[in-house]
């Protein structure tokens, strides 16, 4: 074999003395293929290291089954758990994904979306880093394309997502019941649709509980730089962060600045991870729905898939919120 060239399914067949066909229907599984044959072929796979050129295989068949999905950053567990439910979705039908991030730079999603031409998928799935999706897109993009969890610009496209008003509106009633009477809500950036919903369901329902927003950026260095100064200078009486990255960094904030909770300030969070309810105390949370959203955002790409030329609609997917001690202010605890 020449120096740095990949062995051939024909070399295979020269090596196991079959033709190129019985080492294909071995490949693909078949039964027609005599026992000790079989493990001959298998025996020269093993023998050449030969690995099956999956994409030719099916430009040859002719049959797309890839998908791809893009999301914003395999870092946040949130975006990682959704991707892991729907590869296994997409593996009981058949299909392979394609997993790319755009690292929550515009520009980085738009070649992310640019480049997946190359693949030939056959549909996508993709979380926008924030509402302007269309303008993103190749201009002549016409995959069946599923959008999942942040709100597009545009109802071109099927959306699944949590439904994020109600449940913030239960948050401010409950943090009301608890005792506090300011919050202090921080959340990446309002341009993400999610995060003014979720804003704008808490203050809808804050009534008498003074409610203030404050944007804080997307890594936790730009978390504590903006929240520190805040804190240090009007502590609130209760501190609600409407997604994880937010949420992780400003609860190491608070311990670090020698604060108590709930003693001090009281703490929420959005996204519930499995570390809130490890902490002492444990933290009250909202629980997304994530893996029925990644079912559920499967289900409408396979549908498209199959021929389903319905209008596109929206799933809007309950949350879930689970009070904690991180809340239960002590009586008297926080009068300033």
């Amino acid at each position: 074999m020449p120096r740095g060239s990949a062995p051939s399914i024909r070399m295979v067949a020269a090596r196991a003395g079959v033709s190129i066909a019985t080492v294909s229907n071995v490949l693909n599984g078949k039964a027609s293929v005599a026992v000790d044959v079989a493990e001959r072929v298998r025996a020269a796979i093993r023998e050449l290291g030969y690995v099956r050129d999956v994409n030719a295989a099916r430009l040859r068949a002719k049959k797309a089954t890839l998908a791809a999905v893009v999301v914003p950053d395999l870092a946040n567990p949130m975006f990682a758990a959704f991707v892991s439910v729907l590869e296994h979705e997409a593996r009981g039908d058949g299909f392979d994904l394609a997993v790319l991030s755009s690292r929550n730079d515009p520009a980085e999603e738009a070649h992310r979306l640019a480049s997946l031409r190359a693949w030939r998928p056959a549909g996508l799935i993709v979380i926008p880093c924030d509402g302007a999706l269309v303008g993103r897109l190749p201009a002549d993009h016409a995959l069946p394309t599923v959008v999942a969890d942040r709100l597009p610009d545009e109802g071109r496209f099927d959306l699944v997502a949590v439904d994020n008003g109600p449940v913030c509106a239960a948050m401010a009633g409950h943090l009301r019941e608890a005792g506090a009477r300011s919050c202090l809500v921080i959340g990446s950036s309002l341009r993400i649709a999610n995060i003014a919903e979720r804003w704008d369901g808490f203050q809808g329902a804050a009534g008498p509980l003074r409610a203030e927003m404050l944007e804080v950026g997307f890594d936790a260095g730009s978390v504590t730089r903006r929240l520190r100064p805040r804190l240090s200078e009007r502590r609130p009486d209760a501190l609600f962060a409407l997604d994880h990255p937010s949420s992780l960094a400003s609860f190491q904030l608070i311990g670090a600045m020698g604060l108590a909770i709930p003693r001090d300030i009281a703490f929420a969070s959005f996204d519930e991870m499995d570390w809130m309810r490890l902490v002492t105390p444990p933290l009250t949370a909202v629980l997304q729905p994530v893996e029925a959203m990644a079912k559920a955002a499967w289900a409408r790409l396979r549908a498209r898939l199959d021929g389903d030329e319905s209008p596109t609609g929206a799933i809007r997917l309950p949350c879930t919120l689970t009070p904690r001690a991180s809340t239960r202010i002590p009586s008297g605890a926080i009068p300033r």
